[in-house]
């Protein structure tokens, strides 16, 4: 947050009387000390009194003349416009001011007078810039309801005009209402009640005829610098959507049903959500999946907020029955969430900002997708929501080779073969020769970036973070699959067969021991792996922790150290970090000693 009414000190208050300690000559000091306890019990009276008549304490409303932004000079407005720009810099375009509120965060508050001036000085200082300002609330100050305090949204495009791109994961027991929470936002049409929001978002016929999500999809949602929506309302293209908006908001729409499972979980380990949206049906409250999708958003640490849909089939004591059951489960132990019902404009605002700053932070929104209630509050929420990284992060990454997560492939008539994935470190340009693999021979194969697209729009450079699809020319389709990575030549990437991880066992019916056999997810990777063995223990209970040395049983992947790691294998589940890669000759050396020893046994 940023102090707009400047920086000064406030002279502290000097006490009225200051003969106490001065002179006395050494007498009846007791007494003193008595008539010292009078006096601080008369302030304290004094000051108990202020608070209910509703005064402000001595020190809080400083000398504003000094304070206020009304007509600076030329060179105080150079210097604001050089903070703000600078802001904007970090904060990868937006960045929120407080008007009214010192550096030290006293609430000060400003007449309205002075709060127009002020106002009128920030948008001078934004056009100085290229950027948009959008008045977020305004708010009394309690001491004196003549003076407000204000927060103001600044945002502009990116001088590469990159828009600012957050990815949200959406999750949910099936026919919670995903999918049609989607269509809403992102069409600009209300629900008939009946699905046909969610009509445009499906891939296959037979998610038409069911209703239920496979397979993963992608919607887009645009902010503009003034925070409007834009989306695919007034007949707009997705291009057109790029072009109009400073902050892009891309839903990845996740299947709900359990035999979908492995699908869900690919889509949140290999597409590195900003941010998860857990939906949950107001008639049905948690059911099915919902547990169950709460637990992997949080064993992979991305951030979660909670929608309530379908609050138009039921009567309020059922909503309310369905939140108080949602903060349940969010203040168990497991979790320790702090839930926070939202439900106006200024608990939108305040949801926002405090959900970017700590994990701890759980927002509920109660809307319906068929008569709009409360669909704005999660706009507003939406717009506001900052990037979890800052610009010297991206860059830290950007200064990285290239590395690109090769999640979907596909062959496009006129096209050739194309890949869709995520750039992870690194800039790739039109034209970049890059190495894909490894194949199951375990070696990386020497190919040519064609064109770029993301968001279904031409882009000539992609850069770390961002997700995009990549046409690959007449390069051979069988060659590829989901889980390699494209990387610089320059890199000399490693692979491995086997590797150790540390985990937790979440659950098992039985123990876990040697021999297992569990779908491991990391990143884009999914395959199955057998458990070679277990560190210091023979098996594994539900809870404990142990180093588990995997072998991937079909082919070698490509892996990095401290990566995150997900295995499953039908109630079993647990969760962990890569800790170790071995390499060939380590793996053969290993399996010699290990067939000596049963030699010897």
């Amino acid at each position: 947050m940023v102090d707009l009414t400047g920086s000064g000190s406030v002279p502290p208050e000097h006490g009225s009387g200051s003969g106490y300690g001065s002179g006395g000559n050494g007498k009846k000091p007791a007494k003193k000390s008595r008539t010292r306890r009078g006096k601080r019990g008369r302030r304290r009276r004094n000051k108990r009194s202020n608070r209910n008549n509703k005064t402000p304490p001595p020190y809080f409303p400083p000398e504003v003349a000094s304070l206020k932004l009304v007509n600076p000079t030329q060179y105080r407005f150079e210097h604001l416009a050089t903070q703000l720009k600078w802001r904007l810099q970090e904060g990868r375009g937006e960045a929120v001011y407080q008007i009214g509120v010192e550096d030290n965060g006293m609430l000060v508050g400003l007449t309205e007078a002075d709060m127009k001036a002020s106002l009128k000085t920030l948008k001078r200082m934004a056009e100085k810039v290229g950027a948009d300002i959008t008045l977020l609330r305004e708010r009394e100050v309690d001491y004196d309801l003549d003076r407000k305090i204000a927060e103001v949204l600044v945002r502009k495009v990116p001088d590469d005009q990159q828009f600012l791109d957050l990815r949200v994961a959406v999750l949910g027991n099936v026919d919670s209402g995903k999918s049609t929470l989607l269509g809403v936002l992102t069409q600009g049409e209300l629900d008939n009640g009946r699905g046909r929001a969610r009509l445009n978002l499906f891939r296959h016929l037979h998610e038409i005829q069911t209703g239920r999500t496979s397979s993963i999809s992608f919607e887009i949602l645009g902010f503009n610098s003034k925070g409007e929506v834009v989306n695919y309302s007034e007949s707009r293209t997705a291009e057109e959507i790029c072009e109009s908006s400073s902050k892009m908001i891309t839903f990845i729409d996740l299947a709900g049903h359990h035999k979908y499972l492995k699908t869900t979980i690919f889509g949140l380990t290999s597409y590195c959500p900003d941010f998860a949206m857990l939906v949950v049906s107001a008639n049905t409250g948690i059911a099915g999946t919902t547990r169950e999708h709460l637990g992997l958003a949080m064993a992979l640490k991305v951030p979660i907020f909670i929608v309530v849909n379908k609050v138009d089939l039921c009567s309020r004591a059922t909503v309310d029955r369905t939140v108080r059951q949602l903060e349940r489960v969010l203040k168990q132990p497991g979790c320790n969430k702090v839930p926070m019902v939202v439900s106006n404009p200024d608990d939108a605002v305040t949801a926002a900002q405090q959900f970017a700053q700590s994990a701890c932070i759980t927002p509920i929104f109660t809307l319906s997708c068929v008569s709009g209630v409360s669909l704005d509050l999660l706009k507003v929420f939406l717009n506001i929501l900052p990037p979890l990284s800052n610009s010297k992060e991206q860059e830290e990454l950007m200064q990285q080779l290239t590395e690109f997560q090769v999640d979907e492939i596909y062959s496009v008539p006129d096209v050739g073969t194309v890949v869709g994935g995520t750039l992870y470190s690194g800039v790739c340009r039109e034209g970049e020769r890059l190495v894909v693999g490894p194949t199951d021979e375990g070696r990386f194969l020497r190919l040519k970036v064609g064109s770029i697209q993301r968001n279904r729009s031409a882009c000539r450079v992609l850069r770390a973070g961002q997700a995009a699809t990549l046409a690959l020319g007449n390069f051979d389709r069988a060659l590829l699959r989901k889980g390699m990575v494209m990387v610089s030549p320059k890199m000399n990437p490693t692979i491995c067969r086997q590797f150790e991880a540390a985990i937790v066992l979440l659950f098992h019916a039985k123990t876990f021991r040697r021999g297992s056999q569990v779908t491991v997810h990391v990143g884009n990777v999914r395959q199955t792996a057998t458990v070679e063995c277990l560190h210091g223990k023979d098996e594994l209970r539900t809870g404990e922790r142990a180093v588990v040395r995997f072998r991937f049983i079909k082919h070698p992947e490509y892996l990095r150290l401290g990566a995150k790691l997900l295995f499953r294998e039908g109630v079993t589940k647990g969760i962990g970090h890569v800790a170790r890669l071995l390499s060939p000759s380590q793996n053969h050396d290993q399996n010699q000693n290990h067939e000596q020893n049963l030699q010897e046994h």
